[in-house]
């Protein structure tokens, strides 16, 4: 990109068409390196991480005012991955409070970032400096802006396409990729603050086609918009994916994707194996966090393989301490060793992952995902896992979805139903649940909805909301 393109903070911002010019020939300059690393050993990948992993200390203390006293005395240049679990761990609370501070550019602020996501709509709004910005948790807790040069977005969106790439037979770590002709339907968020929409925008104009229905629309107009495209491949939530399902069993429905990727919530398995048996195509599911921690799964498999050569993750307990294999973790820490701009390290995750056995052809941490660890229900000395009432409620072949919202002495639950079920009976066998998992006495109430509340920017629905 020509220079004066990339002015400083505090001029003016480059245009996102020439933005993205540069982010796609970086990502098809790149993809057989990628493809690379997907296969790297347990000892390339140690390598690998130690390497980037001193490169981001050493800009991190020279560049960051908020890192530079939190890693002082710190010799990155002989720093061990055995060293990690001895810095800080930082918090989303942390990131924003200090926001300005933790940025590596000094003239890159938080109000700047502010009016850049006030003002995106299908596409980012670039900031000065050729940087680009996201948000997220606006639906599920506190607020999380996160910033990105163009060398890093381009890492972001390779992470997420490189898995496809590969299911779709084009992973080529030898020469030269040309990027399939093939079009995607992208049901989620309406606005680029959110990766389902930022992510796709990076490849508009290129031969990959992202499509996007917002997951916001009427169900109606959604299976009306899907019926004319007949896309390739089917991208979205899977709590709407699953309500697309039944959509395409009652016959409203008539699409034949080569592929369905789930990826933004949980996919649960009722809801894999309805999609599954809907659309008679392997189902992926795609873990993406704004913050740069990317994995994604097989076709049809629950396990995860996290892209760990672009961030360093400890699954950790309350305490910070590792977890064991098998052992559901409170939380994660990740170390996105990608981007300089706004150095992640040691960060909060509030996501449960359980870690899988080792894969035999790469090195590559395998996880399955319970959610976010935080949607734990806490009454006095009781706790119930929301799986207590998800059990109920996806039992229920007429419950299309729901909502459950936490009250003093019980919950209080919307259900969007397909046809008549019984509301009262429904309440009962909820109370039934949490009586057995140590509410006693519980208070239940259950509303049949026509709509759930979606979080109006990126479309997502959050089905456990705990009491604060």
């Amino acid at each position: 990109m020509p220079a004066e393109l990339l002015t400083r903070p505090g001029g003016g911002a480059p245009a996102f068409c020439d933005l993205r010019g540069r982010i796609q020939a970086d990502i098809v300059a790149n993809l057989p390196a990628h493809f690379q690393r997907m296969g790297m050993t347990p000892e390339q990948l140690h390598d690998w991480q130690r390497d980037r992993l001193r490169r981001l200390l050493a800009a991190a203390i020279q560049r960051s005012a908020f890192h530079a006293g939190r890693l002082h005395g710190i010799d990155a240049a002989r720093f061990e991955l055995a060293d990690l679990p001895g810095l800080p761990v930082m918090t989303k609370t942390q990131l924003m409070d200090h926001f300005d501070d933790l940025i590596s550019d000094r003239l890159l602020t938080r109000g700047a970032a502010e009016r850049a996501l006030a003002a995106t709509r299908s596409e980012p709004r670039p900031l000065p400096g050729g940087y680009l910005c996201m948000a997220t948790g606006g639906s599920s807790g506190q607020r999380g802006i996160f910033v990105f040069e163009p060398e890093s977005v381009a890492e972001f969106v390779s992470l997420i396409f490189r898995t496809r790439m590969a299911a779709l037979g084009l992973a080529r770590a030898d020469g030269p990729v040309q990027l399939p002709e093939i079009t995607f339907a992208m049901v989620g968020a309406a606005s680029a603050v959110h990766g389902t929409v930022f992510v796709p925008s990076m490849l508009a104009g290129s031969p990959i086609r992202f499509v996007s229905v917002p997951v916001s629309l009427p169900v109606a107009e959604i299976v009306s918009r899907l019926n004319e495209l007949q896309a390739d491949g089917l991208f979205g939530y899977p709590s709407m994916l699953a309500r697309l399902a039944a959509e395409q069993q009652a016959g409203r429905l008539s699409i034949t994707p080569r592929l369905v990727n789930c990826t933004a919530e949980t996919l649960q398995p009722s809801f894999r194996v309805a999609i599954k048996n809907a659309f008679g195509a392997p189902v992926f599911n795609t873990f993406a966090s704004t913050e740069g921690l990317i994995g994604s799964s097989g076709p049809d498999d629950p396990a995860i393989t996290l892209a760990t050569d672009s961030c360093i993750v400890e699954l950790v307990d309350a305490g910070n301490r590792p977890v064991p294999p098998g052992t559901p973790s409170a939380k994660v820490l990740i170390t996105n060793l990608f981007n300089d701009l706004q150095p992640l390290i040691r960060y909060e995750l509030n996501d449960s992952f359980t870690r899988q056995p080792d894969a035999a052809a790469h090195g590559h941490l395998r996880v399955t995902v319970q959610g976010r660890a935080d949607d734990i229900l806490r009454y006095g000395q009781a706790e119930i896992h929301p799986l207590a009432l998800r059990s109920v409620l996806l039992a229920q072949p007429d419950v299309l979805d729901y909502q459950v919202r936490q009250t003093a002495r019980g919950v209080a639950v919307q259900v969007l139903l397909e046809r008549g079920t019984s509301v009262a009976a429904l309440r009962k066998q909820l109370c039934v649940a949490l009586a057995r998992a140590g509410l006693a006495d519980p208070e239940v109430t259950v509303e049949a909805v026509a709509a759930l509340p979606r979080n109006p920017e990126t479309g997502k629905l959050r089905r456990v909301i705990p009491a604060l």
